[in-house]
């Protein structure tokens, strides 16, 4: 048996040096790409989400270069999310790759299921032995994701474009290769040793928060590596969740350091009950990026995303409350990247100014108002 399993930015990193560490086979589908997402979109419900087609797009690739099993991770809670393995498993067997489909569930809320999964795949390994596995690849799976964290803060100081992007692939590569606990921890203080050896200028940036569906958020080639573009821009960049924030079975996220109360905390005077996906967190963390003085907002989600459109819908009252700009970018099969890439540069105009008008004396602010250089107050780009 040989499994698959979809792209979400470096989580085939994870996923992969964790089936290996249990002596189970894999194949690591192409990455994403347009000829993913046609096939996705080619055998997919036309209303599924977006998501649900890139993944499913994944799994025909993996499966094309030799993969007979899958393996998805599962989910809980009003969003059609939970509904992806079995949908796509009953896809792939109408065009004629009738193949299992593994099913992570959440181990926090069905541990019983998670480990079982683990025992289906590999019965000889014991429960100790898949924990000590598990606890090196979370380990290196939380380093990789500190370096793309780091890397998203300081993109924007470099002197030379690209360096830090080239300086950061480097360092996770050096993540990928290393196999012991002890070469994992060498691995990331090199890779960090890389991307504090970039070139960089000493200058103020503007710093833009990063919200949304989590699959769109991690996946650059679906939300058009807009990380990379703002910060190549000139903005300090975070994003509100990595995968080992999201799937971390404790209270306080590993990369971003947030703990889920103080996140749910933040939302509830907007939205205090679970409405599925990430649309709750989604509010907490703009809440949060906003108290800590960013000065934009970007949200992503996927079209017909039922949770993000529900955080979509409470968002504007955030931004006229706050007096915060948010780019809301809603992305499906049908998306261009020239309309994106219009939106954002408009966006970053936006976030400039009123980042200049911040720090310049207050009768330059007034100035600069009257000469019709800044946008009013509250306004939304969407």
């Amino acid at each position: 048996m040989r499994l698959t399993f979809p792209h979400m930015g470096n989580a085939y990193i994870f996923v992969g040096d964790l089936l290996r560490r249990l002596d189970v086979e894999f194949i690591v589908p192409p990455k994403t790409s347009t000829r993913t997402i046609e096939l996705g979109v080619r055998y997919a419900p036309e209303l599924a989400c977006f998501p649900l087609k890139v993944t499913l797009g994944n799994f025909i690739e993996g499966i094309e270069a030799g993969a007979d099993a899958g393996i998805m991770i599962g989910g809980v809670g009003p969003c059609r999310f939970g509904y992806y393995a079995e949908t796509q498993r009953r896809i792939l067997r109408q065009i004629g790759y009738d193949i299992p489909m593994y099913i992570l569930e959440p181990p926090t809320a069905h541990p019983l299921k998670f480990y079982r999964v683990f025992k289906q795949l590999c019965p000889k390994k014991t429960l100790r032995h898949l924990w000590k596995e598990l606890r090196i690849s979370w380990k290196k799976a939380v380093f990789i994701e500190k370096i793309e964290a780091y890397a998203l803060k300081v993109r924007c100081f470099e002197k030379d474009l690209g360096s830090t992007t080239k300086a950061k692939k480097r360092a996770i590569s050096l993540l990928e290769n290393a196999f012991s606990e002890t070469e994992i921890e060498k691995a990331f203080e090199e890779g960090l040793g890389l991307l504090n050896q970039v070139e960089k200028e000493d200058r103020v940036a503007p710093k833009i928060g990063i919200v949304g569906e989590f699959f769109i958020l991690l996946e650059p080639y679906v939300n058009f590596d807009i990380e990379t573009i703002l910060g190549e821009m000139g903005f300090y960049i975070e994003r509100s969740v990595f995968l080992t924030d999201w799937i971390n079975p404790g209270t306080k996220a590993p990369v971003t350091g947030h703990s889920k109360d103080e996140v749910l905390n933040a939302a509830a005077p907007y939205l205090s009950h679970f409405v599925g996906g990430d649309g709750r967190q989604t509010i907490g963390h703009s809440i949060l990026f906003i108290k800590e003085g960013f000065e934009g907002i970007v949200h992503l989600l996927p079209f017909t995303c039922m949770p993000e459109l529900i955080a979509k819908s409470i968002l504007p009252k955030i931004s006229y409350d706050f007096d915060i700009p948010f780019l809301y970018l809603v992305i499906d099969e049908q998306t261009g990247r020239a309309g994106i890439q219009t939106r954002i540069e408009a966006f970053a105009d936006l976030v400039r100014q009123r980042h200049l008008k911040n720090i310049l004396p207050k009768k330059d602010k007034i100035n600069w108002t009257q000469k019709g250089k800044i946008q009013p107050v509250g306004v939304n780009i969407r």
